[in-house]
Parts: C-alpha cells; structure tokens; sequence
C-alpha cells in the first residue's frame, strides 16, 4: 500500500489541527458554533482539528475565515513575504523568467 502522507506531514497536519483548535478556543466558541459559522459538518471540523482526513480546501478557508484568521494564513503563504523566496524571485526576474 501507498502511504500517502509521510510522519512529518502527519505531524504537521496535527499541529496545525491543534492550532486552529486554540483558535476556537480563543474565539470561546464551542465546535458546533465553529462548524456552524464556516457552513461546514461537525466531522469536517473534527478532522481539521484532529489532522486527520481529507477536507476540501474550500472548506479550510471557511474555517479559518470564520476565526478570523484566514487572510493570515493565505498571506504566510506569499513567496514575496520570505526572504530565502525573495533572494529567489529576484535571481529569476534577473535572468529574464517571470512568476
């Protein structure tokens, strides 16, 4: 069989579970309201939180946004915002490239 996520990946998943958890928590809404204000299922958040599962990235971005969290996360993501990625960008538009 394939295994399809590696230990660190895994780990990863459940650390990010355990933050938007804190999240909630830190929000004081229970698992019902949290699941209720992204328009998702209780299992779906159940499985973001727990790291477990497969949700539909769509149904992540709701979550995070209805912790009011989710224009940080998508901006972390930004190559432009990381130094390492930016020595990068700059290389590939020197050369001509373009992103």
């Amino acid at each position: 069989m394939v295994q399809r996520v590696s230990p660190r990946q895994q780990r990863l998943l459940r650390e990010f579970g355990a933050h938007i958890r804190r999240w909630r928590k830190v929000n004081g809404m229970t698992a019902v309201e949290l699941s209720r204000r992204a328009f998702v299922t209780r299992e779906t958040l159940r499985h973001i939180e727990s790291g477990t599962g497969a949700p539909r990235l769509d149904s992540l971005i709701a979550v995070l946004a209805a912790l009011g969290i989710a224009d940080t996360i998508v901006g972390a993501a930004d190559p432009y915002k990381s130094e390492a990625a930016r020595a990068r960008i700059d290389a590939i538009i020197g050369e001509g490239g373009s992103l």
